[in-house]
């Protein structure tokens, strides 16, 4: 199936005299989990970041070190399978006539990936989408969130944009990232499988002239609330007269979601300034009313994954696939009527497939749980104030001490992440050291960051903050991060231990705090490795997630989760 694919984008090649054809993870919108799956469809890879080179004889597929093996065992059969990191300049293949959808590729990215060894031929059909036939998904409306939620509205937030702009002397800022429109506005959609995505894009003025752009049947509930008035929607299909009518001197676009399709529209009569979108610093720090509101989201989140682990380690036996135990997950998760949807799809790995960081079991592909191997499962929910993220590995009987002795400098490194000074350790880059120490010294690591951003009822992987090698934003008060180092060893087993954590001032001192509310596998700890101090900690946040779970347990769970303390 994937070779008639394939063939099929080749056949189109002569067309346009290209040597090959570039197809990214991303869509229009430059969304992490899309509806179209353009990658997955051509390569059969179901990461969530990568892209594809097909060319006259052979086939390239870039991934970064979370989906290597992953990508070997989907795509290998057509592609060759690259690291990331020789995406940059690639001398792999050079020049040569590279084809691309200008929708789905910035500047930027040209710069960096392909233009200084091959051309670049802009081609304004999709070679994909001419194969790749999809059900039409129907368009529900937009919403709006009450400041209750947000903590702050809409008018305040514009009022944050008009402050940039006259600071800036910028006459327009191009809001292309959906995520960012929807903290601006309070919005919120369905055009994500994962994350109440609204597919839209704003463009706001120093005049404080506000313009959505969106499929005008998605617009219905914000003009009869009265957010928008019926002149400050614009019709999609009549984006580009739109932006070409617009008067001023110059306009702001975000590098890493502002389209080449968009840019060449905009400079026509405007001077563009390439920078981020500032958005999506205010949008990191969460105000007092999403943190609490986040919280809210982790305490009913921490309640169905404790019951889920307490179903599993007590099971009889262990006659259920992977595919099960994430059904199951979902069903705790279910019983509380607050909880709308998946964060990202469940990762549910026992033995070998817990090595596979981003690995996902199916119907068709799956295997039983078995009690002498581990058990990586990394999951989260969607509330309509919170988002939640949380991994946990799991034993069913005694493991050898080679494995309790990973798992346990995996866990020192996550008590060293949450301990963190931040008044000394202001990065991510400098957090990252702290949680790899342990591991290093036993001559292991991990090929991820340590901890990504995350949305307020938004995306589950949000910046500019993160943990890791390359991040040196400095770590804001009310930013919320991941907190997940790891250890996978290929053909054998995973382990990594997630809790969500958020930057929080106390006097002069900013410390981070748990957000994640779940108990982690103490018969996978060989305690002799632990100082007083990391055991002090154990015993800590065990005795908080039991004082703040135990109310919603039944008897035989409470009892359970008081022996971890």
């Amino acid at each position: 199936m994937i070779k008639i694919r394939i063939k099929k984008v080749r056949d189109q090649f002569k067309k346009y005299n290209l040597d090959g054809y570039v197809v990214p993870k991303n869509d229009e919108f430059f969304s992490e989990f899309s509806n179209k799956d353009r990658l997955s469809f051509i390569s059969n890879f179901k990461g969530s970041a990568g892209y594809a080179v097909i060319l006259k004889n052979e086939n390239y597929l870039f991934v970064d070190g979370r989906y290597s093996i992953q990508a070997k065992i989907e795509s290998s059969k057509n592609f060759k399978i690259i690291d990331y990191k020789e995406i940059l300049n690639t001398k792999i293949f050079k020049n040569l006539n590279l084809g691309l959808d200008p929708r789905l590729f910035t500047s930027d990215q040209i710069k960096k990936f392909f233009l200084k060894n091959n051309r670049v031929t802009i081609v304004n059909e999709n070679l994909v989408d001419n194969i790749f036939k999809t059900k039409k998904n129907k368009l529900n409306p937009f919403y709006s969130l009450d400041k209750k939620v947000t903590g702050e509205n809409h008018s305040q937030k514009i009022q944050k944009i008009l402050s940039f702009l006259r600071k800036e002397r910028l006459d327009y800022i191009f809001v292309s990232a959906p995520e960012n429109v929807a903290w601006i506005l309070n919005i919120r959609g369905y055009d994500s499988p994962t994350s109440p995505i609204p597919n839209c894009h704003l463009v706001i003025s120093k005049k404080k002239e506000i313009y959505l752009i969106v499929d005008q049947k998605k617009s219905k509930i914000l003009l009869k609330e009265k957010k928008l008035k019926k002149n400050e929607i614009i019709d999609s299909k009549k984006t580009v007269n739109f932006l070409e009518k617009l008067k001023g001197k110059n306009i702001l676009i975000d590098r890493k979601t502002c389209s080449i399709y968009f840019e060449k529209i905009l400079e026509k009569k405007l001077k563009i300034i390439k920078r981020e979108d500032p958005i999506y610093f205010w949008k990191s720090i969460k105000n007092k009313v999403e943190l609490e509101n986040m919280v809210d989201a982790h305490l009913i989140d921490g309640v169905a994954l404790t019951k889920f682990i307490f179903w599993l380690k007590t099971k009889k036996k262990l006659n259920i696939t992977e595919v099960d135990a994430k059904n199951k997950l979902e069903y705790f998760r279910k019983q509380n009527p607050k909880y709308l949807f998946p964060s990202f799809e469940t990762i549910a790995g026992s033995g070998k497939n817990g090595a596979i960081v981003h690995y996902r079991a199916t119907r068709n592909n799956t295997k039983l749980l078995k009690k002498n191997e581990i058990f990586l499962c990394d999951s989260g929910g969607q509330y309509s104030f919170g988002t939640t993220d949380v991994t946990r590995t799991i034993c069913f009987k005694n493991q050898n001490k080679k494995i309790k002795n990973i798992f346990t400098n995996v866990l020192k490194g996550h008590i060293a992440v949450v301990k963190t000074n931040l008044n000394k350790k202001k990065t991510g880059r400098l957090i990252d050291v702290e949680a790899r120490r342990f591991l290093r010294k036993n001559g292991l690591d991990y090929n991820h960051g340590t901890g990504h951003g995350v949305g307020f009822f938004l995306n589950v992987h949000e910046g500019p903050q993160a943990i890791s090698r390359q991040n040196s934003v400095k770590i804001q008060n009310g930013m919320v991060l991941s907190n997940e180092p790891g250890y996978y060893k290929k053909g054998k087993f995973g382990i990594r231990i997630e809790n969500l954590i958020y930057a929080n001032k106390v006097g002069n001192k900013l410390i981070f705090k748990n957000l994640t509310l779940a108990p982690i596998e103490k018969d996978l700890i060989n305690f002799e490795l632990l100082t007083k101090s990391e055991i002090d900690y154990i015993f800590k946040y065990h005795f908080e997630v039991y004082s703040k779970l135990s109310p919603f347990l039944n008897k035989k769970e409470k009892k359970w989760l008081a022996s971890f303390i």
